[in-house]
């Protein structure tokens, strides 16, 4: 079964995400900050897929994702990018930072799962 890993600082918006891919088939992982995050990174398998937000307190998803870019074993692991920042230049910013795919909170819960099953399949 893919396991996600879900970065997420609101506890609300965590625990929605996680509803949602256990309805999907999905296991999945969450923390609440991106020093959370590497510290289950390199304490676990490979996820086979990274959730992560953009404004937390602390380190940002966007320097969580260049850290995760600059890992050679976990470079290749698909991140989406779930953020209420909804400008171009935001989706663009995070992609070129090394996102795989960008959805704007709030989301559809169909639209959301079919992004992650554009990367990962339950």
């Amino acid at each position: 079964m893919p396991i996600i890993l879900v970065v997420e600082d609101t506890s609300t918006e965590r625990n929605l995400i996680s509803a949602l891919l256990v309805h999907a088939g999905f296991k999945n992982e969450a923390v609440s900050s991106a020093e959370d995050a590497w510290e289950w990174l390199e304490n676990n398998p490979l996820p086979d897929l990274i959730i992560l937000d953009i404004i937390m307190q602390g380190e940002t998803g966007l320097d969580l994702c260049r850290k995760i870019r600059n890992n050679p074993q976990w470079e290749k692991v698909p991140i989406l990018f779930c953020s209420s920042k909804s400008e171009a230049f935001d989706r663009f910013w995070a992609l070129r930072q090394g996102g795989s795919d960008y959805i704007t909170k709030p989301f559809a819960p169909q639209e959301f799962l079919d992004t992650i099953t554009r990367h990962v399949h339950p």
